[in-house]
């Protein structure tokens, strides 16, 4: 990501925690920064070493993992359950509403890629659910795929 549109995106998270109770502390910026920088996921112990290593502070992975929880309630991350690692919201900087996010996980370079699930493919998911006795509680879908770059390289 260019660091002018770090910027951006840095700023528009900073304006969406403009509301009582949420601040952007220089912190939780950070930690959005790294996964915003990152190329995969990322999981608590591995922010809290590339912490020390970018900006020479050290900070427990506990103090992370209160930062993540700050970042998902604020919609600026993801976790990702599968791979019990977290990733920046794709969406930060849009205007629009966000939709169910869905994610397709590479599963050999581990790139992930997020993707907004269809009303009527929730509605058709709880219709389901419901018919089996249960209740929904999480609509976030995760799919271990190959992206196209690996699906070529396995191909050739």
């Amino acid at each position: 990501m260019g660091v002018s549109t770090l910027d951006q995106v840095i700023k528009k998270a900073e304006e969406h925690c403009n509301h009582p109770g949420a601040k952007l502390t220089p912190k939780r910026k950070n930690i959005l920064i790294l996964l915003l920088r990152s190329g995969s996921p990322l999981s608590a112990y591995e922010l809290a070493e590339r912490y020390q290593q970018q900006f020479h502070e050290s900070v427990p992975p506990m103090s992370v993992y209160r930062m993540l929880d700050f970042l998902m309630t604020e919609n600026l991350a993801h976790k990702l359950v599968s791979e019990n690692k977290f990733i920046a919201c794709s969406h930060i900087a849009c205007s629009h509403q966000h939709q169910v996010p869905q994610f397709l996980i590479c599963d050999r370079c581990n790139k992930v890629k997020e993707i907004a699930i269809g009303k009527d493919i929730i509605d058709a998911l709880n219709i389901n659910v419901t018919k089996a006795g249960y209740h929904l509680i999480n609509h976030q879908l995760e799919l271990h795929c190959l992206c196209d770059e690996c699906s070529q390289t396995s191909a050739a």
